[in-house]
């Protein structure tokens, strides 16, 4: 029976940390993309005018109802039939980024819809311009409840970023199974990984918390 050896454990670090830094940059550009685009999609599906809500809820709820893994192999394989050429990595960002885009878009939705009545009114009878009131006025209000569920999907797309190793991304669970293939020792690299997972989620719950901590004080 073979037990952990940490000084192999030690050793496999430099490896698994130069995997991670893809895993983390994957994660934050994903998350850049789908907290901006997710925003767009949540304005464009509460639109009045239905040529734009019902084609941008139509495109949210197909992303969404369909697996990560599949999106990303259409990205990957059948776009550069039609002369759209991505790397594994840019797929891997513009995929991940989509898909967390149209789960966001509905938590930006429903704290859109939290907004009192009242507030809306007053926009209305200023004659604010949309964007000066959704700067201003709406998206202060409306971004402070849905923190929670924003920070919950940005550790769930840290989490389902070993999905991109389909398509060829070594992030580090990808290179901890190339160790194993290797070495044939897995327990090693699948627990330091794990233990990577485990300490960055609870490093981005934190930060998530001090950002709620921060906008409660203003």
């Amino acid at each position: 029976m073979n037990f952990f050896d940490w000084n192999y454990a030690i050793q496999l670090l430099p490896e698994l940390f130069r995997a991670a830094l893809n895993t983390i940059g994957v994660t934050l550009l994903g998350f850049a993309i789908a907290i901006v685009l997710g925003l767009f999609l949540a304005i464009g599906r509460r639109s009045a005018r239905i040529w734009i809500s019902w084609p941008i809820g139509g495109v949210i709820e197909f992303i969404r109802s369909t697996p990560l893994l599949i999106q990303v192999y259409f990205l990957y394989y059948v776009l550069p039939n039609y002369g759209v050429s991505l790397t594994a990595m840019q797929v891997g960002v513009l995929g991940i980024g989509l898909h967390y885009a149209c789960y966001l878009a509905e938590v930006y939705r429903s704290g859109l819809d939290a907004v009192p009545r009242g507030q809306w009114e007053a926009v209305t009878a200023l004659n604010m311009s949309p964007s000066l009131a959704y700067r201003n006025i709406i998206l202060p209000q409306a971004l402070r409840p849905i923190l929670p569920p924003v920070g919950n999907y940005l550790v769930a797309m840290l989490k389902d970023t070993p999905v991109l190793s389909a398509i060829t991304v070594v992030e580090i669970m990808q290179q901890a199974k190339n160790i194993g293939s290797e070495t044939f020792r897995y327990l090693e690299p699948i627990t330091m990984v794990g233990v990577f997972f485990l300490a960055l989620s609870i490093v981005l719950a934190y930060l998530v918390r001090r950002v709620e901590a921060r906008l409660e004080q203003k």
